[in-house]
């Protein structure tokens, strides 16, 4: 069995007569000490020798103890060790606080009975070995938290790739009409459900980022009116399916803010999604207010529903993590309880408010969302961009998943797109060097040469001729930076629906 250490001590005073009783106290108790008559020489074995507790006088002849405590707590190799200050000389209160102000844990006025310097010495050890155990624990909980993230990332990129291709093919069927109304209905089932499984994987992986303040906005000059047109345009099927109204009622004027145009769109998505998920019958309203004035004029977003409401005790942490209305243990509504959380955060990273009002269980409830405007006198909405034709472009696809590749070929095929398709990077390469495409959509996972590779090879050998589009199942604003520094144009997230692609090859 391996003995257990000593705990060592190292002794620093300049008088020989107190150093050889303080050492003889402390090796009597058990410890193994080391001595030092001056503050260099204490600096120099607490650095070489790491002791767990230094007994260190104030009154040195070269640098005061104080001194030496100060300087041990900027050297991070030192900064740990436990010390005790000691002083043969009358202590006044003022000292004391000196000595703790320098990082002292403890001070001691000699002479002191053997029994306070061995108490004062394992109240210390205690402490430090506390303190060691804590930060063993965060060390490993940062540990933890990096493979959780890591584990996300790939459960996200894994995800994608089926979803990817399931909402390509159904963006193909949706544009064959049928006379069938049970497969219209089953079309829009699978679609539904995509889209709600994709919104899932995002909502996951983003409140992972915005936990630790990871996630950036991208932002620029909007009118909040367009983004609230294109949420209701995704959440009216969904309100039809369900069978309830959806009532809209905006300004006629803009409402021109500074933000990240896809994060307002998650808000109010979440926001109505919840409101027809709690609600089983009645309607849904979507109230948009202009209030104040220039300089203090703010956006509200009214959502309200007449659902299931909620419950007094549950409304003041609605916007916790995990915190749901519906806590039965059927679990009906769905959801992974993440959502309200994403909002309160987005809503606050634009500099928003996001209120919750409920009469209570039956009584349906009310989301407000109060956004700042910018002055009306202040740079205009950027022009839209003008779209171009977009039949008859030779891509290049380059996806190693076969159903995503399939699928996305077809689609693009329908469109009337000349395609060539590769399973890899170094395929990719070589198809794009011997026949170069106007657009090339890169998947990043690729084995062989991988999507920031294939981009750098691309840009080297064929230039800027060619628009480079990252489509991928990594996530993220590190990703996006990354895939731009390696030569891409744009950097999309899988699932891509097949309108959003649409308009990216518009756009092109």
């Amino acid at each position: 069995m391996v003995e257990p250490r000593l705990a060592t001590v190292l002794n620093v005073n300049d008088d020989d007569a107190n150093r050889y009783l303080v050492n003889r106290i402390l090796e009597m108790a058990g410890y193994h000490v080391i001595e030092a008559a001056t503050g260099m020489a204490a600096l120099l074995l607490a650095e070489q020798h790491r002791p767990d507790v230094i007994v260190l006088d104030v009154k040195l002849p070269d640098i005061s103890g104080y001194e030496v405590c100060a300087r041990l707590r900027a050297n991070p190799d030192t900064a740990s060790i436990a010390v005790m200050h000691t002083s043969a000389t009358f202590v006044t209160s003022d000292k004391k606080a000196r000595g703790l102000d320098a990082g002292a844990d403890a001070y001691l006025t000699q002479p002191f009975e053997s029994s306070e310097l061995i108490a004062t010495v394992r109240s210390l050890l205690r402490l430090r070995h506390a303190e060691q155990a804590a930060r063993r624990r965060a060390d490993e909980l940062a540990e933890m938290d990096r493979r959780k993230d890591e584990f996300l990332a790939m459960l996200a990129h894994e995800l994608r790739n089926p979803l990817a291709a399931i909402m390509t093919s159904i963006g193909i069927l949706e544009r064959k009409p049928t006379d069938d109304t049970k497969e219209a209905r089953m079309r829009g089932i699978i679609h539904r459900q995509t889209n709600h499984l994709a919104r899932l994987v995002d909502d996951l992986l983003d409140v992972s980022r915005i936990t630790r303040g990871k996630v950036e906005l991208r932002s620029g000059r909007l009118d909040l009116r367009a983004v609230l047109l294109q949420v209701v345009q995704v959440i009216r099927p969904i309100t039809e399916a369900r069978g309830l109204g959806l009532e809209v009622s905006m300004p006629e004027g803009p409402l021109v803010l500074t933000g990240d145009a896809t994060r307002l769109e998650q808000v109010f998505t979440n926001l109505l999604d919840n409101a027809a998920k709690y609600t089983d019958s009645g309607h849904i309203s979507l109230r948009v207010e202009r209030e104040g004035v220039d300089g203090t004029a703010q956006a509200v977003v009214r959502v309200r529903d007449t659902g299931i409401g909620i419950p007094q005790d549950v409304l003041p942490r609605i916007f916790d993590l995990f915190a749901q209305a519906d806590t039965s243990l059927e679990r009906t509504r769905g959801g992974l309880g993440i959502g309200l959380t994403l909002v309160r955060q987005l809503v606050h990273l634009h500099g928003g408010q996001v209120q919750a009002v409920s009469p209570g269980s039956g009584r349906g409830s009310e989301f407000v969302v109060r956004l700042p405007l910018l002055h009306a006198n202040e740079v205009a909405l950027a022009p839209p961009v003008n779209t171009v034709s977009r039949s008859g472009r030779r891509i290049l696809l380059v996806e190693d998943n076969p159903d995503a590749r399939q699928a996305m070929r077809e689609l693009l095929e329908l469109w009337g797109h000349d395609v060539e398709v590769a399973p890899d990077g170094l395929q990719g390469v070589e198809l794009a060097v011997r026949k170069p495409p106007e657009l090339a959509l890169v998947d990043i996972g690729l084995p062989g040469l991988d999507g920031y590779r294939v981009a750098r090879e691309l840009r080297t050998r064929i230039g800027h001729d060619i628009r480079l589009v990252a489509i991928t199942g990594y996530g993220g604003p590190e990703g996006h930076d990354r895939a731009l520094a390696a030569g891409f144009d744009l950097h999309i997230v899988k699932p891509v629906k097949p309108d959003e692609l649409d308009r990216l090859l518009s756009n092109l």
